[in-house]
């Protein structure tokens, strides 16, 4: 079965986020104001080809952790649907 996988990576909490910081300083020059907490991460999305969906979030736990985020400074949320072509 083919799965669509969306990894949210986000940096720890704790961990300096410059890009977030830079961001928050230059809303109010642009006209956002009350705006805090800016927080800047990646998403993957990908499709996998697994037996279930216990197995399909398994391997893709398994992909994050050992390639696609630093787990010593971020974190990943999985998640997994049912189907491929809806990337």
């Amino acid at each position: 079965m083919k799965f669509t996988v969306l990894v949210d990576v986000r940096l720890r909490s704790g961990i300096a986020d410059p890009a977030g910081t830079t961001i928050e300083r230059a809303l109010p020059a642009l006209g956002f104001e009350g705006v805090s907490g800016v927080h800047v991460g990646k998403t993957i999305r990908f499709t996998i080809e697994a037996a279930d969906e216990e197995q399909a979030v398994t391997h893709s736990e398994d992909l994050c952790a050992s390639f696609l985020t630093n787990p010593v400074i971020e974190d990943a949320v999985v998640t997994v649907s049912p189907g491929g072509d809806d990337l």
